[in-house]
Parts: structure tokens; C-alpha cells; sequence
């Protein structure tokens, strides 16, 4: 199976929470560094240095960005956008929109689609085609990643899954109105420090396995406050920016997937996905098959100290055509009579402000670029294996519930889990309005400290790139649509926001399921369920219930031995008393608990992604 650490027995594994400080993080010098983790927006560090602050982009080409987004939803765009007819219209389209459209950013879009298309005409494995970066920030999306048959498999599958699951049991995500059903959810049974149990080294809780182990291992001990801030912060004397970068209370678990063959395979359970759903198994390892050439894309800019995605437009200094600011005092107002030096000047500045217009920059003719080679998870990680949290889960509209409010700007997990790229696949829609996804980005202040603009000068910052001058320097980017069979992945360094949608038909039910897939840091490994044996009680009293009555031990040792030598039908009720696993109720409770704290690190990461303000320099 793939690399879950370990070494010999009844010694603590070396994982962050567990044999190791909450904080960790490898150093060149250590046996288990195998390269600097990725960028991640909830790394106070990195914030504060400026690791994840994106190149400022002007309001222009963020028109040229969603333009190109929106022909690259077309039907068979890769086909129309070299008919001339065709391409021409849409430029018209655009141009008469209403937004700030030029010819010149109109042509260069449709080149740098044809350059696009060019590219999809001879890369791709049957239907497969390139998958298309929609935004900077390497937000990648695919229509065709996912192959119709994998895209039907996984709908049957949950369609037989979600059946098996009476309607008093659904789990309707707490605060969601009975509007949002979570199928499969890691904040259900996660690791709770000082509660769960993690198996010694040497000791792994198989997918084959999982059920018979549980109760097995030790019970880590709740970590200390001083472990929860950012490492790098203490490395580097930081002032802290957050509290608490790390929870010492929960940690998502996910599941070990082994990568170093042809196809992926899930070698330790799914966090509240019973091993037995071997169908829905089968479909995810797939899903993370179809995912890994998208996570590629969206990785490569980090992956290595290189600035490559392209600039359409560059912006260097503030220019003004006529610029009245420039001219001879010979020329404009001049100083009448009496009239003090205070007023003159006054008015002078007046005229200037009136008179001067703001030349906007426009794109040059488009040339490609060549970019490095794509980043390679496989050949970087086939051995190591890759550590990758599941979520499954439903937005259920109905005509007394016909709208869905969005949701709020957020970065994905806690630092514990130490996710760098999520991966959403949309396998169903059915009777609603369009669906996006919002993404924001934090910007780098010094681009636009080392523009050239004239002293006091700060009315171009709003035009020009859409900021404000004390404002925050976060920049909004823009859309992705939702739709079914859409495989969306992007880097941890974003904010996303999910759109509000409603019912199409307001008198019929409708829909959208997604599946998603948060991948851990590679560089990193975390307590996974490799480590953690399954604790949902009802699996394991299901497999107690199924044992041979010969044999009841073999599932109660280390827990009550004594209850092997009681009737069957009391063993239930003595079982309820114990405090492991937990029940449905208990689960439940800490989820709460999970949620409350992880509501308050959204807000108070919120802030930080929001507290560097735009500061244009005097000059």
C-alpha cells in the first residue's frame, strides 16, 4: 500500500498530534522531508511574508478572463472559435455588451482561444480534453475529465446508497434547514484529541480490516495551546496573526490512496463511508484518477519558484492623454487679481481633475508562451502515496423550500489537515438555476507600490484595477459555472463562495450533488483512518452482532471482556454504556462542537485573508 509511516510496535507513530507536535512541519535535516509544503491561505506565515499575495490584475483583463471563461463553456467552443463567422460575433457580442470591451482585447482573447483549441486538437486521450485554466490562481476546469461511464456509475451508486438510508436518518447538515443532506461528511467521527483512538506504529487499520480493530490503539493526549500557532511564526519571531492556526481539538481524517500503479486504489476507509459500498469506493479511487491531472495544473505554480502564467495586460505607470497636470502654467486657469496663491492652486487642481482623462492600458498582440512542464503528483508522490479527505454531499430544494441562499467566502479545513487543492465534481443537477462557484484572491500590495503615478495622485486605482486606496487587497476574479459533469479543482491560497440558485420549475423538486476531494499536502503526512480505526458504533455492533456467538471476544477484547460471557441479548445493552466507540448522538454533539470552533477560525481567518489594506505610497 502506500507510505503510512511506520516502524515497530508499541512506539507512537511520527504524526503531527501523535508522536509529534501538533505544529510540525518537516526541515530539511529530517528523514521524512521530502520538499517545502505548498502555499496555504490558512498559514499565518505565509500570509504575512507574502507567499500567497497574487500578482494585482487589471479590471480589463479580468474582463478579458470571464469573457474566455464563458466561450470556453460553449459546446464544442474548441471547434466554433476557429470559424471566423462565428468568432466575429462573439467579439460583437462582447464588445456591445456593456462591460469595458475593447476590439483590441477582444482579438487578443480569441487568439489566445484558438492558441487554446490548437492545443485540444492534439492533446487527449480519446474524448478527453486538456482541462481549461478559468482564472489565475490555477482555478482548472474539465468537462470531459470524467467519462460518461464513470459519471453514470457514480450516480447509480449513490442513488443505491442514498436509498438504503430511511428518512429518519438522513443527516441534514446542522443549521442547513433540512436543505443541505450531508451523504458522507468528515466532520462526523473525526479525530478528537484526548478521545479517539490511534493505532501504534507498525499497526495499520486496513480497508479490509477497519471494523475488527476498532478500540484498538492509544488515546493521543489533547495537544497544548503553545503547539497551536504556526511553527514559522515561532521560526521566524512572527507577531502572531492568528491564535490558533491548528485545532487542538478535531482533525478531518482522510484516507490513504495508493497512486503507484495505473490506477488508484483507497487502502484505508473513507470516513463515514462503510467499506462494504464497494461501488461508491471503486467510483471515488476513480474520481481521484480523473482529479490528479487537474490537481497537476492547478499545483505547478507552486511547485516551484517560476512566475509564468501570463500578463495580458501590464500595467507600469499611470498615464493621462490630454494630462493638464504636465503643462505650463502659461496654460489653463490663470491667477487673477487679488486672488490668493491657497485659491488659485485650488482651483487650478479643479481643472486638472476635470480636464485630465485616464488612459487605459489595452493588450498587445497575443504571442503564447511556453510554460514548464505540468507538476507530476505521481512521479513525485507514486511511492509515498497520497492522503485525501472525502465529502459527498446533497442541496435538496422543494417547492416549500425553493431557493438556496449561497454560501459564505471561505478557505477550506483547519491547518490540522493541512489541505492544498480541492477537487468538486458536480455528478448531478436536476430543475435549478445556474450554479457558480466566486473566487477571490489576496493581492501583492508592493505591484502596485512600484507603479509610477504622479505625487497625491490616487484616482486611478479604482478604474484601472477595481481597488481602493485603504481598502482591502483582496480582488474578486470571478465565476465558475457549476454544471453537472463539471470537475473543478483549485489551490488552498483562494476564497470560494457558493453562488445562491433556486428551483427552475418552482412546483417540482430539484437538486445538486457533488462529491469532493480535499488533498492533504503531499509533503506532509497526518493522522489518516490508516491510523484511526472506524469509530461509528453502528458498524461496529453490526459486525459484533455478526460474529459467530463462539467468537464474541475476538470483537470485545480491550473493551469489556466481560461481556463475552453474557447472553447475546444483553450485550446491547451493556455496549450502549461504553464510552467507545461513540453513537450516532455523541457523534453528533462533537460535530457541533467541531462546527462552533470551525465557524470562528473561518471568521477570524476571514479577517486575516482581509486585513492588509491597499496603501498607495506619497511619493
Amino acid at each position: 500500500m502506500s507510505d503510512v509511516p511506520h516502524t515497530t510496535a508499541s512506539q507512537k507513530p511520527l504524526l503531527p498530534g501523535f508522536g509529534r507536535p501538533l505544529n510540525y512541519i518537516p526541515e530539511e535535516n529530517q528523514p521524512d522531508f521530502v520538499g517545502k509544503l505548498f502555499p496555504n491561505a490558512l498559514t499565518p506565515s505565509d500570509l504575512d511574508i507574502g507567499r500567497i499575495r497574487m500578482r494585482t490584475i487589471t479590471v480589463r483583463e479580468l474582463v478579458m478572463l470571464r469573457f474566455m471563461n464563458s466561450v470556453t463553456d460553449k459546446l464544442d467552443w474548441h471547434l466554433k472559435v476557429i470559424d471566423n463567422e462565428i468568432s466575429t460575433k462573439w467579439k460583437q457580442e462582447a464588445i456591445s455588451s456593456g462591460v469595458d470591451m475593447t476590439q483590441k482585447m477582444a482579438d487578443y482573447c480569441i487568439d489566445e482561444l484558438r492558441h487554446m483549441a490548437s492545443i485540444h486538437a492534439t492533446v487527449g486521450a480519446g474524448n478527453i480534453r486538456p482541462p481549461i485554466i478559468a482564472f489565475p490562481g490555477r482555478i482548472v476546469k474539465s468537462d470531459t475529465a470524467v467519462s460518461p461511464e464513470l459519471h453514470v456509475a457514480l450516480q447509480e451508486a449513490v442513488k443505491t446508497f442514498e436509498a438504503a438510508i430511511p428518512e429518519r436518518l438522513k443527516d441534514w447538515h446542522p443549521g442547513s434547514n433540512e436543505m443541505v443532506w450531508d451523504l458522507v461528511h468528515p466532520s462526523l467521527w473525526p479525530l478528537v484529541y484526548g478521545r479517539s483512538r490511534v493505532l501504534l506504529e507498525g499497526q495499520i487499520a486496513a480497508l479490509e480490516d477497519c471494523i475488527d480493530r476498532c478500540g484498538q490503539g492509544e488515546v493521543p493526549p489533547v495537544p497544548p495551546d503553545e503547539d497551536t500557532r504556526d511553527i514559522e511564526e515561532l521560526r521566524r519571531f512572527l507577531d502572531p496573526i492568528s491564535q490558533k492556526a491548528y485545532s487542538n481539538k478535531f482533525q478531518w481524517l482522510p484516507c490513504e490512496v495508493d497512486i503507484s500503479g495505473k490506477r488508484s486504489r483507497i487502502v484505508s476507509y473513507i470516513n463515514n463511508l462503510h467499506p462494504k459500498e464497494t461501488r461508491l469506493y471503486d467510483s471515488i479511487a476513480k474520481l481521484v484518477d480523473a482529479s490528479i491531472p487537474l490537481w497537476n495544473v492547478t499545483l505547478t505554480p507552486f511547485s516551484r519558484d517560476f512566475d509564468f502564467d501570463e500578463r495580458r495586460i501590464r500595467y507600469r505607470r499611470v498615464v493621462y492623454d490630454p494630462d493638464p497636470a504636465s503643462v505650463p502654467e502659461s496654460e489653463g486657469p490663470q491667477k487673477e487679481d487679488g486672488e490668493s496663491d491657497e485659491h488659485y492652486y485650488s482651483r487650478r487642481e479643479e481643472w486638472i481633475e476635470v480636464t485630465q482623462k485616464l488612459v487605459y492600458p489595452e493588450p498587445k498582440k497575443f504571442k503564447p508562451i511556453t510554460s514548464p512542464s505540468d507538476y507530476d503528483l505521481k512521479k513525485a508522490f507514486g511511492t509515498r502515496g497520497l492522503q485525501v479527505i472525502v465529502k459527498l454531499a446533497n442541496i435538496e430544494l422543494t417547492p416549500a423550500k425553493p431557493k438556496y441562499e449561497g454560501g459564505s467566502w471561505h478557505v477550506e479545513g483547519h491547518l490540522n489537515e493541512h489541505i492544498v487543492a480541492t477537487s468538486l465534481y458536480y455528478y448531478s443537477s436536476e430543475n435549478i438555476t445556474t450554479s457558480t462557484l466566486a473566487f477571490r484572491q489576496p493581492i501583492n500590495n508592493q505591484h502596485l507600490e512600484g507603479l509610477r503615478y504622479r505625487q497625491h495622485d490616487g484616482e486611478w486605482i479604482l478604474p484601472i484595477f477595481g481597488l481602493d486606496n485603504g481598502q482591502p487587497a483582496v480582488q474578486e476574479l470571478g465565476s465558475v459555472d457549476t454544471k453537472e459533469g463539471r470537475l473543478l479543482t483549485f489551490p488552498n491560497i483562494l476564497q470560494h463562495r457558493v453562488g445562491p440558485f433556486e428551483l427552475a420549475d418552482p412546483s417540482k423538486s430539484g437538486h445538486r450533488k457533488i462529491v469532493a476531494l480535499f488533498l492533504v499536502d503531499p509533503h506532509i503526512k497526518v493522522i489518516s483512518t490508516a491510523h484511526v480505526p472506524c469509530q461509528q458504533q453502528d458498524w461496529w455492533w453490526q459486525k459484533v452482532m455478526a460474529t459467530d456467538k463462539s467468537h464474541p471476544a475476538a470483537m470485545l477484547k480491550g473493551v469489556r471482556p466481560s461481556v463475552s460471557q453474557v447472553p447475546l441479548e444483553l450485550q446491547k445493552g451493556i455496549l450502549q454504556d461504553v464510552d467507545f466507540p461513540f453513537d450516532l448522538e455523541q457523534a453528533k454533539e462533537l460535530r457541533l462542537e467541531l462546527m462552533e470552533e470551525r465557524k470562528a477560525f473561518v471568521l477570524k481567518s476571514s479577517e486575516t485573508f482581509m486585513e492588509t489594506e491597499i496603501s498607495l505610497c506619497e511619493h
